[in-house]
């Protein structure tokens, strides 16, 4: 759901249902939403508070049936204008099961509402939250919470992978029992690379500060776009080769042959503006958008592929909200991945790709009354990660998840 002009719409489709468990990732461009909506009961109007129902989700069947039917949803908005996303949850009268504990495992007095959340906003911000909306933010660690919700989605959620390359999607079936190690690069404001080995098994192993915000930072002053969607759009309809300096422009129109480099590789990202007697209004703000998102996706898709190769990993996964389903970032890194890894390695992308940390944060609940997870259509279930006190939060190999990315699910008691 892209910003505050489409939560209208989701009001209006979710008037008959309940909505509870939300978690957020409030990074440092965007605020990540992830929550349950029930199928069955309606929200309780308490005027404009948010409300806690511990007693309905806790009250499980001894024989471990579903508890709650329903779908997770997600929503972002931009971190800078976070008090859309306060009048969003606001307006929503949510009814929240958050009443959730402490890491200490002390229950925290019960007049007191929580929401999970991560990411460093979720330090930053957590007195407006207070201040605002009577809630709040019990913090889960941002590492941690983006490793499990990218193990959630590849073991549970069907055709959630996929490649991108030359215009052609293919969804990559994942063996839940032949799925680590892999390298997971988590692309928002900057960017993580995460060598993940098991469910709670995890090191970071590198990363850049050349990632989303500097394509929407450094866009924004040289292009004048208000948003990074807009940044992204005029990408799309323009021509890099007008900005960047090819091997082709340095060797007279011809490939460099002997090591390999064809007439039309970047030689020099915004090289031929050192030669050009332009000045920066002389340019087409398409074509600067292009090389901009050219340069990072490439030098992302680089440093990976060296990271993987680092420590023998097969498996590249991208995610964050720099990606955006668009597929000339996704091509981009793509050839990027193909050219260094000489056609070994592939650049996979996620479905829910921006999602991981509010996803892991949700899957924190499972600490208190949270016991299980499962996805419909379930075939096989197992665990996906293990609580303190021994819970399992359950899901499977495939799942209905509908063409807006909310996946059908069903809280289980353990």
């Amino acid at each position: 759901m892209d910003r505050l002009a489409d939560v209208s719409n989701l009001r209006s489709s979710q008037s008959q249902t309940q909505i509870s468990h939300l978690a957020l990732d409030i990074g440092g461009s965007l605020i990540k939403l992830v929550y349950f909506c029930r199928y069955d009961d309606s929200c309780r109007d308490d005027g404009d508070e948010l409300r806690s129902q511990n007693d309905s989700l806790c009250s499980k069947s001894d024989n471990s049936q579903p508890v709650l039917e329903g779908r997770l949803h997600f929503a972002k908005f931009e971190t800078s204008k976070i008090n859309d996303c306060l009048d969003f949850l606001h307006s929503m009268k949510l009814c929240l099961d958050v009443n959730s504990g402490s890491h200490d495992g002390t229950a925290p007095p019960s007049n007191k509402i929580f929401i999970k959340a991560t990411g460093g906003g979720a330090y930053k911000f957590a007195d407006l939250f207070k201040e605002k909306l009577g809630v709040s933010l019990d913090k889960e660690d941002e590492m941690e919470c983006l490793v499990t919700g990218a193990n959630f989605l590849l073991k549970a959620v069907h055709q959630e992978a996929f490649t991108y390359l030359d215009g052609q999607k293919e969804f990559v079936q994942i063996d839940p029992n032949d799925l680590y190690p892999y390298l997971l690069v988590n692309i928002g404001s900057g960017v993580s690379m995460i060598k993940v080995d098991g469910d709670g098994k995890f090191e970071r192993v590198s990363g850049t500060s050349l990632g989303g915000g500097t394509f929407w930072g450094l866009g924004r002053l040289l292009t004048k776009c208000k948003n990074f969607d807009e940044l992204l759009e005029l990408s799309h309809r323009g021509n890099n080769r007008i900005v960047d300096m090819l091997v082709g422009d340095i060797y007279g129109g011809t490939d460099y042959a002997k090591i390999g480099l064809s007439s039309t590789t970047i030689a020099s990202s915004f090289g031929k503006a050192i030669s050009d007697s332009k000045e920066l209004e002389d340019y087409e703000p398409e074509d600067v958008s292009r090389s901009l998102l050219r340069m990072i996706s490439n030098n992302i898709g680089q440093i990976s592929y060296l990271n993987a190769l680092r420590f023998g990993l097969k498996r590249i996964f991208f995610a964050g909200f720099f990606i955006r389903g668009h597929a000339y970032t996704m091509d981009t890194i793509s050839v990027a991945v193909n050219f260094w890894s000489k056609g070994e390695a592939k650049a996979m992308f996620l479905r829910h790709e921006g999602f991981l940390g509010a996803l892991g944060a949700f899957m924190s609940y499972e600490k208190q009354c949270l016991d299980g997870l499962t996805v419909h259509k379930m075939q096989q279930k197992f665990p996906i990660s293990a609580s303190s006190a021994g819970d399992n939060i359950y899901c499977s190999l495939n799942s209905n998840s509908d063409e807006n990315g909310s996946i059908e699910c069903t809280v289980y008691g353990t």
